[in-house]
């Protein structure tokens, strides 16, 4: 067949002569669907705003306002607002949180890194958190828990996790060197709670006033009548474990006594026992301290483990304090310096979203370090010293 004077397929003639007859069109594969169609939904999808927009007889911006504007938004009046939140109600429309975190670029989620410390579980640890999953509930956030082996993780993960999956971090107890401050994003704000050296401007921290704390229970302590107290301190080079030591130090000074040297041990149970041990041993046939003042309960814990092990009688035959309060010393009835842990936490919460808030607006400007005072807790470990000195067997 010729077409033009050019000789053609027949299969192509016959198409382009129905294709004139007919004005018939072949689908372009670039071409948009025809999106004033709804979609078809299987039974058992999940309504879309495009579904409650519909329902509702109105756009999905609109629908889209009406659900997250605020309550007093001229863009949307309150009859309309009404009839979306009732569609919404009716299909049991649920916003989709990853639609929501890219449109806003907030996630609603907190992430709190730690260390475990050793101790399994953890009672400063679950303290501090109690109080962060509390003051995140009241937030109307969520927690996302990482955990680092060893603070020399740190420059390398904690970058990692503050890749959008959350909108700031609280970090407990932090060991960080003053040089390793400039991994730590400045896009991402930062609560710390006993953090260790100077850390980004810019961050907020929590701490007790363990000083203060530990020079008050020394005072009790000799109100009692002890005089020789032995302070089994936590490790050198911990600020807040130097602070307690500052304190007790203080408190002897304060009244014109000698202490006794101060003995230093890792912030843990074994600590404590192994600690003690030691100690007894090298003083062997000298006078028993009348009473030992644990700078943790995890500490405080591992002495009198070592204590009854030997068939002393905590109380009667020798006093032992703590500082903490947690659980753990709670069970025992401890005397101890109650840090407030379980509030920390929670304040740390509230302040680390006062931070995100301030991210782009007026800057945070609040206090950068947040000082909590102690309090004294007596318990039943702590009585007046024995009458007659014991010997160190």
């Amino acid at each position: 067949m010729k077409v033009n004077g050019h000789v053609c397929p027949v299969e192509l003639t016959v198409l382009q002569c129905a294709a004139s007859r007919h004005r018939l069109s072949v689908p372009n594969s670039t071409s948009k669907p025809d999106e004033s169609r709804p979609k078809t939904r299987r039974a058992g999808d999940a309504p879309t705003l495009a579904d409650v927009a519909r329902a509702a007889g109105v756009s999905k911006m609109t629908a889209s306002l009406a659900l997250n504007g605020s309550q007093n938004s001229v863009r949307v009046s309150a009859v309309t607002r009404e009839r979306v939140m009732a569609a919404a109600e009716q299909l049991r429309y649920r916003p989709n949180p990853i639609a929501r975190a890219l449109s806003s670029k907030r996630t609603n989620t907190i992430g709190f890194i730690t260390t475990l410390m050793g101790e399994k579980p953890n009672a400063y640890l679950l303290e501090v958190f109690g109080g962060v999953i509390q003051g995140a509930m009241a937030a109307q956030r969520t927690t996302t828990v990482f955990t680092l082996g060893s603070w020399d993780e740190a420059p390398t993960r904690i970058p990692a996790w503050c890749d959008g999956r959350v909108d700031g971090i609280i970090v407990l107890a932090p060991r960080l060197e003053d040089a390793e401050e400039a991994w730590l994003l400045e896009r991402t704000p930062i609560v710390t709670v006993h953090a260790s050296g100077n850390w980004r401007m810019g961050s907020v921290n929590f701490e007790a006033d363990d000083e203060a704390g530990a020079y008050e229970m020394v005072q009790r302590m000799f109100a009692l009548g002890h005089r020789n107290i032995l302070h089994v301190g936590g490790p050198v080079g911990f600020p807040s474990a130097d602070r307690r030591v500052e304190g007790y130090l203080r408190a002897h000074a304060a009244v014109g006594l000698t202490p006794t040297p101060v003995l230093r041990v890792p912030f843990n149970t074994a600590g404590g026992a192994e600690g003690m041990e030691d100690w007894l041993q090298r003083h062997r046939g000298q006078p028993l301290p009348e009473a030992v003042f644990g700078g943790s309960d995890a500490i405080a814990v591992g002495c009198m483990e070592t204590l009854e092990a030997r068939g002393l009688d905590i109380p009667r035959d020798i006093s032992v304090v703590s500082f903490d309060h947690t659980w753990l010393g709670r069970t025992l009835h401890m005397a101890a310096v109650r840090q407030p842990l379980h509030e920390m936490g929670q304040q740390a919460v509230e302040v680390l979203v006062q931070l995100i808030e301030a991210s782009g607006a007026e800057p945070y400007a609040g206090p950068r370090n947040i000082v909590l005072l102690p309090e004294i807790v007596m318990g039943r470990t702590l009585a007046e010293p024995h009458r007659a000195p014991l010997l160190i067997a």
